[in-house]
């Protein structure tokens, strides 16, 4: 749980569009690969007006990105840099987006985790190794499974849906907010008990004279 400034900007101090959708990934921009930027270009060539918001992390990336847009056959004007920001303000905007798309093979892990606090739904594709499952694992905490796909294919079919049916976006967003507040995700009372069980039960098993083994925490 971080703090999140009470002031969320307008989208036009943002420089994003007041209406269309907006896709943001901020993701640190070495994470991204040119399949999953293909994915990208594509879901903003379908989704008119929609825009793409990501991380200005340095004006030779920036340039590339750009670059690559214009070579898929989109405007890279469509593609909005937010500058660096203290992190209260950095959450705070995150509202001005409507879906946070994630990056595969390395997934988003506190960027993913950052966007779920605030009510940010998080669209992910389950990879095949730890730093392609943490998103996963993140919104299945959260309750929130059905934004977890199991190939590009899956994870453009459902961007897709998801910018062009509202009914549905607002629904993920409202079971968002509702099981941010009751999720075991950001219950930091319940992990602390957990963590001082199994360090208490590990110390009961050493003080027995047993050999380390593995055990179960209840889910209290």
């Amino acid at each position: 749980k971080r703090s999140v400034a009470d002031e969320v900007p307008s989208r036009g101090l943002a420089d994003l569009p007041e209406a269309g959708f907006v896709f943001c990934c901020f993701n640190n921009s070495y994470k991204l690969t040119p399949q999953l930027f293909d994915v990208w270009m594509r879901l903003l060539r379908q989704v008119e007006g929609s825009v793409l918001w990501l991380l200005q992390t340095s004006e030779a990336a920036t340039r590339n990105l750009c670059g690559e847009a214009n070579a898929r056959g989109v405007d890279p004007s469509r593609l909005v840099f937010a500058p660096k920001a203290e992190i209260s303000r950095h959450l705070a905007r995150h509202r001005l987006a409507d879906l946070f798309l994630d990056n595969l093979p390395v997934n988003a892990h506190t960027a993913a985790s950052d966007a779920l606090w605030v009510g940010l739904p998080v669209l992910t594709c389950m990879g095949e190794s730890f730093i392609g499952r943490v998103a996963a694992s993140l919104l299945g905490a959260v309750g929130l499974p059905e934004l977890v796909t199991r190939s590009l294919d899956e994870y453009e079919a459902l961007a897709l849906k998801l910018a062009t049916d509202p009914v549905l976006m607002a629904s993920i967003r409202q079971k968002l907010d509702a099981n941010c507040k009751t999720s075991p995700l950001f219950d930091t009372d319940r992990l602390r008990r957990h963590i001082e069980h199994a360090y208490m039960t590990m110390w009961d098993i050493a003080q027995r004279g047993e050999h380390p083994r593995s055990f179960a925490v209840n889910a209290d």
